[in-house]
């Protein structure tokens, strides 16, 4: 065999070694991600449902009034709760 056709051998099948592994890490970063974000869809869906049920008209007035939200503001709006903004 030409010496340069065994120098050729080794390079070809360096390049699918490092194609699979790369595909495989990616196909599973991709699959725990999906994973993460259909988890955090489903649960914030869920605390809407609850919080949905606990916000009727009558409970956010009986807040108002107990958080003095008239006079006070509203401490949902303050700096300190970004999270809401």
């Amino acid at each position: 065999m030409h010496p340069a056709a065994r120098a050729a051998i080794p390079a070809a099948r360096g390049a699918p070694s490092i194609v699979i592994p790369s595909l495989v890490v990616a196909g599973a970063v991709y699959g725990v991600i999906s994973y993460v974000r259909s988890q955090l869809v489903k649960e914030s869906e869920t605390m809407n449902r609850m919080f949905a049920q606990q916000n009727t008209p009558s409970v956010m007035e009986a807040r108002n009034k107990r958080l003095l939200v008239e006079t006070e503001g509203d401490p949902r709006r303050s700096i300190y709760n970004v999270l809401n903004w």
